[in-house]
């Protein structure tokens, strides 16, 4: 088998050329309005944000640092330009019911001038109605009314006055009301003379006293049915006066707003309460109550006055009141009251006609927001209640303002994972968001990218006010971009990640006086930005280099290798080298994880080990049974270990085990492999790759170390200055293999060799020496097993040889 060239330093690093940037400035750029590559994103919001029929809102899938809010708000404020406002909408008092608010719907901006029409109403009721009751027309019909009253009341007591009086009785007022007594020539008769009266006479003049007293009785009780009679005319004529001061400004309020019936309604209720209520005016000095006043105010809960076209609302904190309004309290007197003028509107109003903008993981979080917003979309309304009385929670009497009806395109932004398990998980949800914009996590690296590339670089750094960068800086910037991807064929998607390292950049630049940010520049804030996350490397490294944690870079170990594994803290990542060791001897096929044996490996890295046990089996053992007890371990690894990228290092070292036969401590290897041999690609391979060249720098000079890598990830690379100049002076050496064998080969030396057909290995070969111990292995396990059949055997228990 011939041995794979090594990698050369065009190899791991895609350069980004000079001469297809045909600028020498980004202020010479225009600016790039939607980015490149993101074309089924865009189509797919082009046709959500179109589309008219029920529940096609929209679910924006994509990465964190992806840029899709400011893509999204930007494309949709752009597409809502074109539409038309949509109407406000206001709350008034029911006075028929008046826990239950109405609703009242106005064209956009006509909201507004009926809240002020109402103001303006309700401040002339505080003067206009009082002045009314003050005027001399209206005393001078109230003392009619009042001398009316009494004069028909004093006729009453003057007619039986005057019947009394012809009978010789007179009508006395007593401090207890009227009484009857017999008279004679004008003059009351003495008592004692009365008794002189014959029986005839007292009779007569006591019937005609009786009759006078049912009379009086009679008069006295009509009073207050004249005083009733007064009154209903005294609000009649009340009545009568506020019609007359209410007909001119109420008239033109008709007249004002009759292209709107359930306005002119409501107006018509407005001036038949303050009719009712006339009385409540009367006191010119303190005013109508405030209670009164309130009930012909106008709370403008949706204000579009000056909106341009189609809203388009973000909502950052998504709860049940922000989404769909709340009634407010206050306090009074150590008491909560609401009225209408206290409910408030909520997102779902300001962005109905447009589009509303949510977090999914922000809305899914906040407690029921999620189903409120559900039951909104299904309903076509939105209903304004509190948590508590919408779960049952109190019962406690609140206000019911009327449903307003919505229509809104809802836009909810979230990552892959999400947007699957709702899928899974809610029988609601692909009902209402029918439409799916997957954002692209890298774009296409290829010649004519690079000036959209390049456009968007230029947009980026007017949109932080970052200086313009030079050609090479964006060089700089689009390999590193790559970088970002790892893969030399991409370019990374993430807007905020560039966005913020231009930031950074230019802070280098202001500190360094210069006017332009250049490569340097762009190094520099790199190079920044892994130091300040670079602790717990620098701790590891130290670990290794103090020989704490034990990793050979140089000689030669059976059952040892170097693999590669990949740290991820926060937003860094970096890679360190492990030690993997094995251990073989005669057993019943079993390879023994130790990593998933202490519960450390997860499931992925359980699958690896028994593919390559497997491996062994098919290879090896033929048609027979694999005679063998072995067993892996990553040294000193005290966490989880977890994916199938050290598949390959552990066949190599367990083969190094069987077989005896040292491997190369100044390689470390990654990769996974199948059943067949082949090795396939992994991921973090520059990590992987600068943490084992770090290492071997830290340990001395460089001179043979080197990777073995999976050919197939070899376009992944973008690898460190430091490691390519090694690589250019031949102190550091990358392998790209696509066989175990190779991998074999080079950590050995030895050629691997084919089986025949027979499936025999050559004399010799690497192969040859597995198969001979895995022979010698079954032998031992043979001869057990025929001393336990004749008796002879040690209990069961395995041989310690």
């Amino acid at each position: 088998m011939t041995v794979p060239a090594p990698l050369n330093i065009d190899q791991v690093y895609h350069r980004c050329p000079p001469e297809k940037l045909d600028f020498e400035t980004t202020e010479t750029l225009e600016d790039l309005e939607l980015p490149c590559g993101q074309e089924r994103v865009l189509r797919a919001l082009e046709f959500g944000a179109s589309m008219e029929g029920r529940g096609f809102n929209l679910f924006v899938l994509g990465p964190s640092g992806a840029g899709k809010h400011e893509l999204v708000e930007r494309f949709l404020g752009k597409h809502a330009s074109e539409k038309e406002v949509p109407p406000d909408w206001c709350h008034v008092y029911n006075f028929k019911n008046a826990d239950r608010p109405k609703a009242l719907r106005f064209p956009a901006a006509q909201g507004r001038e009926f809240r002020k029409d109402m103001n303006d109403f309700t401040d002339e009721l505080r003067t206009a109605i009082p002045a009314t009751f003050e005027s001399e027309e209206y005393q001078s019909r109230i003392q009619e009314l009042q001398e009316e009253m009494a004069r028909r009341q004093h006729q009453g007591l003057f007619d039986i006055q005057e019947e009394a009086n012809r009978n010789n009785i007179a009508m006395i007022t007593t401090p207890a009301g009227f009484t009857f007594a017999p008279m004679r020539d004008g003059e009351v008769i003495d008592p004692e003379e009365y008794k002189k009266f014959s029986d005839e006479e007292k009779e007569l003049v006591e019937s005609k006293v009786e009759e006078l007293q049912k009379k009086l009785q009679q008069t006295i009780q009509q009073i207050p049915r004249l005083r009733k009679e007064v009154r209903e005319r005294v609000h009649a004529l009340n009545e009568e006066m506020v019609q007359i001061t209410l007909g001119g400004p109420i008239g033109e309020l008709r007249e004002k707003w009759s292209h709107l019936p359930e306005v002119v309604a409501h107006l018509d209720a407005v001036r038949e309460d303050v009719v009712e209520h006339a009385e409540a005016f009367q006191d010119g000095e303190n005013g109508p109550p405030a209670g009164l006043l309130v009930r012909y105010k106008v709370n403008l809960l949706v204000d579009n006055a000056e909106t341009q076209g189609a809203p388009v609302i973000y909502e950052d904190l998504p709860n049940h009141q922000h989404l769909t309004g709340q009634i407010e309290h206050r306090a009074r007197q150590g008491t909560l009251y609401t009225d209408f003028t206290l409910i408030k509107g909520g997102a779902m109003h300001r962005a109905s006609g447009g589009y509303l903008i949510l977090d999914a993981r922000r809305i899914l979080t906040q407690p029921m927001a999620w189903e409120s917003l559900k039951r909104t979309l299904f309903s076509g309304e939105i209903r304004i209640e509190s948590l508590e009385r919408l779960y049952g929670l109190v019962s406690t009497t609140s206000l019911q303002p009327e449903p307003i009806p919505v229509s809104v395109k809802v836009v909810i932004l979230g990552d892959r994972m999400l947007y699957y398990l709702l899928s899974h998980y809610d029988p609601d949800f692909l009902d209402l968001f029918k439409v799916e914009a997957d954002f692209e996590d890298d774009l296409d690296r290829d010649d004519g990218c690079y000036v959209l590339y390049a456009r968007m670089i230029a947009s980026m750094a007017r949109g932080v006010k970052a200086r313009p960068l030079t050609r090479d800086g964006v060089a700089r910037l689009i390999e590193h971009a790559s970088r970002l991807a790892s893969d030399q064929r991409k370019l990374t998607a993430h807007d905020r990640v560039l966005r913020d390292l231009m930031s950074e950049a230019d802070h280098w630049a202001r500190q360094a006086g210069a006017e332009l940010i250049t490569a340097d520049h762009i190094q520099q804030a790199i190079d920044e930005r892994e130091y300040r996350a670079s602790r717990v490397r620098e701790r590891s490294m130290e670990q290794i280099i103090r020989g704490v944690v034990k990793i050979a870079t140089a000689g030669e170990e059976v059952g040892q290798v170097n693999g590669l594994s990949v740290l991820r803290l926060g937003a860094s990542m970096f890679g360190q080298p492990t030690r993997i060791t094995a251990t073989a001897r005669p057993g019943k096929g079993q390879v023994v994880d130790i990593e998933r044996e202490a519960k450390l490996g997860g499931p992925i890295h359980s699958k690896a080990v028994m593919i390559l046990s497997r491996f062994l089996a098919s290879r090896y053992a033929g048609e027979g049974e694999l005679s063998l007890s072995a067993s892996l371990a990553f040294e000193q690894s005290y966490g989880g270990v977890e994916g199938d990228s050290a598949s390959v290092a552990e066949t190599c070292v367990l083969l190094s085990a069987i077989a005896g036969v040292p491997l190369k401590q100044s390689f470390a290897v990654t990769g996974s492999m199948n059943q067949h041999g082949e090795v396939q690609a992994v991921g973090g391979v520059n990590e992987k790759i600068e943490g084992f060249f770090s290492v071997c720098r830290s340990a001395g000079d460089l001179g043979n170390q080197g990777v073995l890598l999976p050919e197939s990830n070899v376009e992944h690379l973008m690898l460190r200055k430091d490691v390519r100049d090694a690589m250019g002076e031949g102190r550091f050496t990358i392998y790209p293999i696509s066989d175990i064998n190779e991998a074999i080969e080079l950590l050995t030396g030895m050629e691997p060799g084919v089986a025949d057909e027979n499936g025999d290995y050559p004399e010799g070969s690497f192969n040859r020496k597995v198969q001979d111990r895995l022979s010698a292995f079954a032998e031992v396990g043979k001869k057990r097993d025929d001393d336990k059949d004749n008796g002879n055997g040690n209990g069961g228990k395995e041989d310690d040889d």
